[in-house]
C-alpha cells in the first residue's frame, strides 16, 4: 500500500510548527471549524503537486508575519520510501526535494505521489463554467502522462503570447509573421492534448456512470460527452477559420482551452434540473472515477483526501460512499469532520480500525 506515514508543517497557513504521525489506513481528523483540518489536507496535497489545492499563489499560504513555509512528508510503498520537502520563500523562490535531491523542474514530480482531493467547493465543477472541468481533466492526465503536462505548459504559454499579440495590436498593424509563427507553434501541443483527453475520457466516463449509480442507488439516465472544436477539424484548419474573428475580438477563439464536458440528465443539462443530492452524487462519482483511473494506471491506490464530506450527502448516500472508500478500496484515506462521534460511529458501522486525530487550538 502507498501511504503517508508522517508530515511536518512549518508556517504553512495557520500552522506554526506541527508534526503528525499516521499509523492506520483510514485517518479521521476532527476539531472545531477554523482549527486547520482543511489546511492539513492541503499540506498533504502539496506534497503531491508542489502547489495548494485551493490557491495558485504560494504567498497566500505563508503563515501570518512569517517569511516562508516548509512542508516535509514521509511516504512509503511496498517498493520505495519517499522523503519530500517543499520550501517556499518570497517573492517567488520555491524548491522541491525528493530524498534530498532537488528537482530541476517541479513538473517532474507530478504523478510520483498521486492523490485525489474532494473539498466543499468542488461542486463548482458541475455548476459553473468549463474552466473547472478542464482543470479536473488536466489534473488526472498530468499524473499519468509527463508529456501531457509539458505540452499543456507549452500550449498555455504560447496561447498567452498569441492573445497578448492580438490584444496589443490593431488589425491593420499586427505583426502577421509573428502571428503565423505563434499559430504554427500552437498546433502540436494542442493536438497532442486533444488526443490524450479523448483517450483518457473514454476510459473515465464509464467509471463516472458506475460510481454515480452506486452512490445514488438508482438507474437515472445520466449521459456524459466530451466537447471539443477539434472533433470537427484539425487545429491548423481551425486557426485559419477563426483568424478574422480572433483579430476582431483580439483573443484566440479556437483550441483546447475551449473544451468542455457535458453532463445531461434525461436529455436535459444536468446542472439546470439536478437536485442538490444528485449534484453531490455526481461530484463524488467524478472524484472516485479519477481515483480509480489513477489506481489502474499506477498499479496502486492514490491517497484520498475527503474534506468535510458529511455535510454534503444524506445518510444513505454517505453510507454508500463510505462503504466503497473504506472497505472496497485498499488505499489510504484522510477524512475531516467537526464531530468525533460521527467519525467514530462511521468507523464502527463499517468495522474499520481507523486512527482518530484531534486538532486543538
Amino acid at each position: 500500500m502507498f501511504s503517508l506515514t508522517k508530515i511536518s508543517i512549518t508556517h504553512f497557513k495557520n500552522y506554526e510548527i506541527s508534526t503528525f504521525d499516521f499509523d492506520k489506513r483510514i485517518v479521521g481528523i476532527y476539531g472545531q471549524n477554523g482549527i486547520g483540518k482543511t489546511n492539513l489536507l492541503d499540506a498533504i496535497y502539496y506534497c503531491s503537486f508542489a502547489k495548494s489545492y485551493f490557491t495558485s499563489m504560494d504567498s497566500m499560504n505563508i503563515g501570518f508575519h512569517k517569511e516562508g513555509f516548509r512542508i516535509e512528508g514521509f511516504f512509503k510503498s511496498e517498493e520505495n520510501n519517499h522523503h519530500v520537502v517543499c520550501l517556499f520563500r518570497p517573492p517567488s523562490k520555491k524548491e522541491l526535494f525528493l530524498n534530498q535531491n532537488k528537482y530541476e523542474k517541479l513538473s517532474h514530480h507530478i504523478g510520483l505521489l498521486p492523490s485525489v482531493m474532494i473539498a466543499p467547493d468542488d461542486v463548482s465543477i458541475i455548476n459553473e463554467g468549463s474552466e473547472g472541468r478542464r482543470k479536473y481533466i488536466d489534473t488526472i492526465i498530468c499524473q499519468l502522462d509527463a508529456m501531457y503536462l509539458q505540452h499543456l505548459i507549452q500550449y498555455n504559454k504560447l496561447l498567452q503570447q498569441r492573445n497578448s499579440l492580438l490584444k496589443n495590436n490593431h488589425h491593420h498593424s499586427i505583426d502577421q509573421t509573428l502571428l503565423e509563427v505563434l499559430s504554427n507553434q500552437l498546433i502540436e501541443p494542442c493536438e497532442y492534448i486533444y488526443h490524450k483527453r479523448t483517450e483518457y475520457l473514454q476510459l473515465l466516463f464509464p467509471f463516472i456512470l458506475t460510481f454515480y449509480k452506486q452512490i445514488a442507488q438508482n438507474e437515472e439516465n445520466i449521459t456524459i460527452q466530451y466537447q471539443s472544436q477539434l472533433q470537427a477539424n484539425g487545429y491548423r484548419t481551425l486557426l485559419a477559420q477563426y483568424k478574422e474573428k480572433d483579430l476582431l475580438l483580439q483573443r484566440t477563439q479556437s483550441g483546447i482551452h475551449k473544451d468542455d464536458i457535458l453532463f445531461e440528465l434525461d436529455g436535459n443539462l444536468f446542472k439546470n434540473i439536478a437536485s442538490q443530492g444528485q449534484r453531490k452524487s455526481l461530484l463524488f462519482a467524478l472524484k472516485l472515477a479519477e481515483f480509480e483511473l489513477l489506481k489502474i494506471n499506477k498499479g496502486f491506490a492514490p491517497i484520498l483526501l475527503l474534506d468535510d464530506v458529511f455535510e454534503k450527502l444524506d445518510e444513505q448516500r454517505m453510507k454508500n460512499l463510505f462503504d466503497w472508500v473504506c472497505n472496497q478500496n485498499d488505499g489510504q484515506v484522510f477524512i475531516t469532520d467537526t464531530h468525533q462521534n460521527r467519525l467514530s460511529e462511521s468507523f464502527l458501522q463499517l468495522g474499520i480500525e481507523g486512527q482518530l486525530l484531534e486538532l486543538l487550538a
